[in-house]
Order: structure tokens, then C-alpha cells, then sequence
């Protein structure tokens, strides 16, 4: 049945980012489904499930939807976004977050020296946004005004836990410029954001292990919840066909919507550390 709440689909919304954002849409009023596979506390190496997403989604005051999806299975993605039809009617947005992040990212080595199966978000991370965008346009056409949000990092231009992860943020930087033209003139907008460290249960494990390397970064570091409020503010904007195409910092692009983080904290950007954003050339051929 077609609903007039505003419906998105969060990939990768068992925990971090995903869960942290589908809580952040939950709050603006939207309907979200969350996807992942952790169906049950304690199956997982780290804590939560899109069971518990779901709630906390619901008690912000949307209405959360759990969806389990392996994202490394196209027909699993296919029936997501056939369910996503049938029940709501409608995609206002789509935020490509998932990603298989092996537990060896941040050891350090050479890329031959860590575990061949870093590689692996090359396959959920960015194969798997490419497949999860393709069945979701059609419907976020039909809807209008949709927007189409990938997860992204300073890590697309600067050397960051190793090539796959970085060779993963560039494409998907990628994705959102070339999906952008190809979406622009049916009104549905694309955007990469990249998000600063952030405050997840990956990330505080990361703290206990390496505190050396960790625990200054975490002291400005960012929650998830801020992209997801970053989100609701650009669909929002009724000038958001401005940013398609782009990849944005997310603290830039807090400060263009006043927005701040838990405790009105204001989240750095790291554009002089890390890097820019590239800026994609206009040139387009066919």
C-alpha cells in the first residue's frame, strides 16, 4: 500500500554509520527500511541487528523496517527495492552505505602483507551501490524529488587503510558524479558525502586496540546521526539539484544548513589535512 510519508532505504544499517543515519531519517518522519544481515544480538563480531535499528528508527519517530539483504547477492537487492514498490509506492532516498570492512583494515602492512579479503569491499561497498542504485532508480524517478547518498571518506584522495578502501571511496565519488548526469534531468539528485571519524561501535573497538593512533582523532570525531541529519536537510532543500553530481564534506556542508552535531558540537573539516574533493570535468560523451 502507497504511503505519504517519505520513505528511504538505508543499506548496511545493522550498526555505524547506517544505523546512526536510518536513526537521524527516523527523526525527520520518514519510513526506513534498513538493510543488513545481523538478524540476532551476538551473531556478529560487533554489537547490533537491523532489528534493533528498526526500533530505534521508530521510537525517533518514523517507522523503521527491517529488511534483511546480503548486498553480495543481486536478487536479494532486486527483491528489496520490489518489496520497497509494493508496500510504500514510493523512494525518496536511497543512502548507499554498506561496505565489507574487514577486521585487518586499520593493522598495518603493505596491502600484500594483510588479508587478500580487503579486496572484498570492492564487492559490497562498491559493486554492490552500483546494483542497489540501479533497481532504486526507477522508483525514486517515479517518486521525484528523490536523492540517491553514498557514504564516502577523505580516504578517496588520500592514503587511507590501504588501495581497496581508498580505490572503494573514489568510486563511489565516481558513482555519485557520472549518476548524476545520467539522473539530472528526471529531478532525482546524487551526492557523496564524506564523513569524518566517526563514533561507532567499530570505531570505539579500534580506541581499546590502538589508542596511540586513535584517541586524538575521536575527540573531534563525528555521529553517524550528523550524516543522517546532513541527509534529511539536503533532500529538503529545495535547491539540492545545485549539489548533484558533487562530493561534499559533510561538517561543509553542516555549516551551509546550520546544522550540529550531539551537544551542538561542531564538527571539523579536514579539507586541509586530507584533501579535497575532486571536481569532476563538465565534459560528458556519450
Amino acid at each position: 500500500m502507497a504511503s505519504d510519508r517519505k520513505v528511504a532505504v538505508v543499506t548496511g544499517a545493522s550498526r555505524g554509520a547506517g544505523a546512526g543515519i536510518a536513526r537521524a531519517l527516523g527523526a525527520a518522519g520518514f519510513t526506513v527500511y534498513v538493510t543488513g544481515r545481523t538478524l540476532k544480538e551476538g551473531s556478529a563480531p560487533l554489537p547490533g541487528t537491523i532489528g534493533a535499528t528498526a526500533r530505534a528508527v521508530t521510537a525517533a519517530g518514523g517507522r523503521g523496517i527491517p529488511m534483511a539483504v546480503d548486498h553480495a547477492d543481486d536478487f536479494q537487492v532486486r527483491a528489496l527495492f520490489e518489496h520497497v514498490r509494493a508496500e510504500s509506492g514510493r523512494l525518496d532516498v536511497l543512502v548507499n552505505n554498506v561496505a565489507d570492512l574487514h577486521d585487518a583494515l586499520i593493522t598495518p602492512g603493505g596491502f600484500w602483507e594483510r588479508p587478500l579479503e580487503l579486496v572484498n569491499i570492492l564487492n559490497v561497498g562498491l559493486r554492490s551501490h552500483y546494483v542497489a542504485s540501479f533497481y532504486a532508480a526507477p522508483l525514486m524517478i517515479q517518486t521525484g524529488g528523490a536523492l540517491m547518498a553514498f557514504t564516502s571518506s577523505f580516504g578517496s584522495v588520500c592514503y587511507m587503510h590501504g588501495p581497496a578502501y581508498g580505490a572503494q571511496k573514489a568510486g563511489i565519488d565516481k558513482f555519485a558524479a557520472d549518476m548524476g548526469v545520467d539522473l539530472k534531468d528526471h529531478g532525482v539528485a546524487t551526492l557523496s558525502i564524506w564523513m569524518g571519524p566517526l563514533i561507532t561501535e567499530r570505531s570505539a573497538r579500534s580506541v581499546q586496540e590502538r589508542p596511540d593512533q586513535y584517541v586524538t582523532f575521536m575527540d573531534s570525531a563525528e555521529t553517524p546521526e550528523f550524516t543522517g541529519r546532513i541527509i534529511a536537510a539536503v533532500h529538503a532543500d529545495p535547491e539540492r539539484m545545485t549539489l548533484t553530481g558533487s562530493t561534499q564534506i559533510g561538517a561543509e556542508l553542516a555549516r551551509r544548513y546550520g546544522l550540529s552535531d550531539e551537544g551542538g558540537r561542531t564538527p571539523p573539516s579536514y579539507r586541509d589535512a586530507l584533501g579535497a574533493p575532486r571536481i569532476p570535468h563538465p565534459a560528458i560523451v556519450r
